[in-house]
């Protein structure tokens, strides 16, 4: 006999801390408040392009504010090697985030210089949830929408639910549109490994607002820790 009633919904993910990055910072000081909220990781934006780019001279001043325990990691959009590990030495980055078209030796060759490194794809545009094969060896991939006019930081919500097949198999940074009204949602959805979190918690491009930092940490701290 044949279950004609309603399918079952899919289990809960149970939820754990993920690490929370904020980036797009552009001030030592703004930098250090987000550090002292909570924040795991600091993002500084190499892209050009971007209303929150920073200069080599911008992120050395961010960096050597930061505590010690508060690594900062360089997003990059389609540069060579060369620029990235030029960068990254002036600067003293200990990770890079490849936001563009990038191919997938750029990962090897920048693991072999041993830095974290995460790569970008979309849910909404290339590359898409479908050639995250080819950036295995990345140790996170960071999954957003990809709708807007800039690579990031459009504060666009989404499916976040897409990306939880990847979650299953790779270490996932989930980003886009992520705040205190959606987080439990979204983590709950994925189970990510991190969040990345720009526009939605600023007053301006490069601005962080530090009472929507600090909301939005306390938020993610009444997650358990996963040990």
């Amino acid at each position: 006999m044949h279950n004609t009633g309603s399918p079952r919904p899919l289990p809960r993910v149970r939820i754990f801390r993920p690490l929370v990055k904020i980036c797009g910072l552009t001030d030592p000081d703004n930098a250090v408040q987000c550090a002292q909220a909570g924040a795991d990781i600091i993002g500084l934006v190499f892209f050009p392009k971007s209303p929150r780019h920073v200069t080599q001279a911008q992120a050395k001043a961010v960096i050597k504010a930061l505590p010690a325990q508060v690594p900062a990691w360089g997003v990059f959009v389609n540069e060579p090697l060369k620029t990235i590990l030029d960068t990254a030495a002036a600067c003293g980055l200990k990770g890079i985030q490849l936001h563009g078209q990038e191919p997938p030796e750029l990962i090897s060759a920048l693991k072999a210089h041993h830095f974290t490194v995460i790569k970008a794809v979309f849910a909404s545009r290339s590359p898409g949830l479908n050639t995250i094969p080819l950036y295995s060896q990345s140790d996170y991939i960071l999954v957003e929408c990809g709708l807007g006019t800039l690579p990031g930081g459009n504060a666009k919500t989404w499916d976040y639910g897409l990306a939880r097949k990847t979650a299953r198999h790779h270490p996932v940074f989930l980003a886009g549109g992520l705040s205190c009204e959606n987080i439990e949602q979204a983590v709950t959805a994925v189970a990510p490994a991190g969040v990345d979190l720009s526009s939605s918690v600023e007053s301006a491009p490069g601005v962080k607002d530090i009472f929507k930092v600090k909301k939005l940490i306390r938020r993610v701290n009444t997650f358990p820790e996963n040990r």
